[in-house]
């Protein structure tokens, strides 16, 4: 009898102390979203049940550099919408643009800030996951789904660039003054052969972290358009040509001499006409990549929430003076003549111009290597809808690269005329996962307890949120006015 009590003093003892043990790991979630604690015990804040149980998505430590990391979260946000940013500069004005980009960034590094404080209070860095624990199975699906659609959108617009631009910088790097029907001039053939070769290999390395080195490269290639860029501004006169000539000019050295300068070469600070409000859309996509925020952060070495943050403002800031730089010399070189694909102006002007040709190499070779960092997410979306919490299986890693490589060659090759719908793809998705989705999730995760309900950080989250439905309705009506208008769309994703 007396080893009965005894046995049910130490079981009660036990338990007692593993309600306590739990509590304490429970207090330990609820303030970790504050707390920026070493990788280990933030690991260990991403278990749930049971100590030996392993976090989502990762069976590993994390081994990425900061470096790396800040050069694959750049090369996310890096998108072919760089080539119209001084098109937006033209109809916005210098000092509208630039207060544009600073709140657009700001925002942005505020929307990755409420991602990071969802991941540290449920302890998981999968966005799939942070659905899930929002709004339970719907929730996942739809994080799950919008990251897929947003990212193809992304893939196929990268590789329509190359499709279209690959086979001309090859003409004219050939000396072709006609095009042939030779199978090296065919697009359709040049992005099978790109995606094969270089894309694939690329898409199939087990670790987002690896491609640390051909992000850096790809930046490397958007530097040298960036420094081409302004030294044309110091090269090209204005106006292009006179006021009495419509088609091609002669010109000394490959640019028009006239030098007399009116109304087409004035600085506009501040301009409002009927595209400044296409502009606004262009701006608010050119920071998007928080799909690829929470893998980078699973990846990074000495994981924290400051340090990822660090990795975000880092990448930000990059890209915004990149931008910044890049649609002030593009807009001073060209002023109201700039068109939305800035590269095709520069073409206008001499289409024999080798150092352009470069230019445009660099820029298609950047793109060809944003498209696995892309891919990531949509497999990763992908496994957590279809085997969640399964341990890794090459087989799997690879077949799913490979069907989503051949999916988006196929929207590529036979659907020529989708531009509208990606516009309306980046219309809605873009939105979604720069305001809505962060908020309503910060708002949903973080509890009540913790901070209530009409606390100031859950008020600005709404905000956040309705602002993210104000841009999807004006981005959207923006692309039926086209419609209506013009037939086509300018808004564009990323």
């Amino acid at each position: 009898m007396e080893m009965d009590n005894l046995g049910d003093g130490e079981e009660a003892h036990m338990l007692n102390g593993s309600v306590s043990e739990s509590l304490n790991t429970r207090a330990t979630l609820e303030e970790g979203y504050e707390a920026d604690e070493p990788a280990s015990q933030e690991q260990e804040g991403f278990l749930h049940h049971v100590s030996s149980q392993k976090s989502h998505f990762t069976d590993f430590e994390g081994k990425t550099s900061f470096g790396m990391s800040v050069f694959n979260l750049s090369n996310a946000i890096m998108g072919s919408g760089i080539l119209g940013l001084a098109y937006a500069m033209s109809n916005t004005g210098i000092i509208l643009f630039v207060i544009l980009l600073i709140c657009i960034a700001l925002l942005s590094a505020y929307s990755i800030h409420l991602l990071l404080k969802c991941s540290g209070v449920v302890g998981m860095r999968a966005y799939e996951q942070l659905g899930m624990r929002a709004f339970g199975p719907v929730g996942k699906i739809m994080a799950a789904l919008i990251i897929t659609i947003h990212n193809v959108g992304a893939m196929s617009s990268y590789l329509y660039i190359i499709k279209y631009e690959l086979p001309l910088v090859i003409q004219t790097f050939m000396g072709l003054t006609t095009k042939t029907e030779a199978w090296y001039l065919q697009g359709n053939v040049l992005i099978i052969i790109v995606t094969i070769s270089v894309i694939l290999p690329l898409a199939l390395m087990k670790h987002l972290g690896y491609l640390g080195y051909t992000s850096g490269f790809s930046l490397s290639c958007m530097v040298f358009f960036l420094s081409v860029v302004m030294y044309k501004k110091f090269v090209i006169p204005c106006p292009l040509s006179n006021s009495t000539t419509t088609e091609h000019h002669l010109y000394t050295n490959g640019y028009n001499t006239t030098t007399v300068k009116g109304e087409e070469c004035a600085t506009k600070m501040f301009t409002l006409n009927t595209q400044t409000a296409y502009a606004i859309p262009i701006v608010a996509f050119a920071f998007v990549c928080h799909p690829e925020v929470l893998p980078i952060y699973t990846e990074l070495r000495r994981a924290t929430k400051a340090r990822m943050q660090n990795v975000a403002n880092v990448s930000i800031f990059a890209m915004f003076i990149m931008y910044l730089l890049t649609a002030i010399f593009g807009y001073l070189t060209f002023y109201g003549e700039v068109e939305s694909e800035m590269l095709h102006t520069y073409m206008k002007v001499d289409p024999l111009d080798k150092l352009m040709l470069c230019v445009r190499l660099a820029v298609l070779v950047a793109v060809t290597l944003t498209v696995p960092v892309v891919l990531f997410p949509i497999r990763r979306a992908i496994l957590q809808l279809l085997c969640p919490g399964q341990d890794f299986r090459w087989w799997r890693h690879t077949l799913i690269a490979v069907c989503l490589l051949f999916a988006v060659n196929l929207l590529v090759i036979f659907i020529p005329n989708i531009k509208d719908i990606f516009g309306v793809i980046g219309a809605t998705s873009a939105p979604s996962l720069i305001f809505i989705l962060p908020s309503i999730f910060y708002i949903r995760i973080v509890p009540n307890e913790k901070e209530p309900l009409f606390s100031r950080p859950k008020i600005q989250a709404a905000i956040f949120a309705a602002m993210g439905f104000v841009f999807m309705i004006m981005s959207l009506s923006f692309i039926i006015v086209d419609w209506v208008t013009t037939g086509k769309s300018n808004v564009g994703g990323h």
